[in-house]
């Protein structure tokens, strides 16, 4: 018991040094005034993992052999997992998260905006007992006329969105990340919600 007591006061100490920024980088969120519902898209393209810059292919590459060479086949297992996880776990904690908070339902492709989510960084942290460090992600959101994408609404970075539950459970690459994708839907419904006035 102390040692979890001691494990979650560890964690609650290092989030500290992480603090998730928003911020609107071009254009303005009042066009979003009176909406009752956004389009989603999410994107992963050239996203980079961790501090290093490490390419994502890179990273799979290193993460299978890694796996596999404690336990064969567990490596296709991680990847096969990586991939899916995103419309099994992130897309879907974003999207209620982000709705919970900005009074907009999500999955709407005839709605008049479409937000792009795009994630450009993830740091999938450990949870090894002893030890841990959040994930997070870092993403840019660009909000669009879904009638023409060419129409940029209004862009906004995130930086930093941590993923970590706080009774220190999140011990699945999975679990820490989909916790990430909330926080961002969270704190993306608030400034909307905020602004769009």
């Amino acid at each position: 018991m102390l040692k979890r007591i001691f494990t979650i006061m560890l964690v609650a100490v290092s989030l500290t040094s992480y603090a998730q920024k928003i911020k609107i980088t071009e254009g303005s969120l009042k066009p979003l005034k009176g909406q009752k519902s956004v389009n989603t898209q999410f994107t992963y393209d050239n996203m980079l993992i961790g501090g290093k810059d490490l390419a994502e292919q890179a990273y799979l590459e290193k993460r299978k052999k890694e796996l596999d060479e404690k336990e064969p086949g567990r490596g296709d297992k991680f990847e096969a997992a990586w991939f899916a996880d995103r419309k099994e776990r992130f897309e879907p904690q974003f999207r209620e998260l982000f709705s919970k908070h900005s009074e907009m339902s999500t999955v709407d492709e005839k709605a008049q905006y479409t937000i792009i989510f795009h994630t450009t960084r993830t740091e999938v942290g450990f949870n090894v007992g002893v030890a841990s460090k959040p994930a997070y992600i870092d993403a840019e959101v660009t909000i669009v006329e879904t009638a023409d994408p060419t129409k940029v609404v209004a862009k906004i970075t995130i930086l930093k969105s941590l993923g970590y539950q706080a009774m220190g459970m999140d011990f699945e690459t999975g679990v820490r990340l989909q916790e990430a994708y909330a926080k961002a839907g969270k704190e993306l419904g608030k400034l909307i919600s905020k602004e769009a006035k």
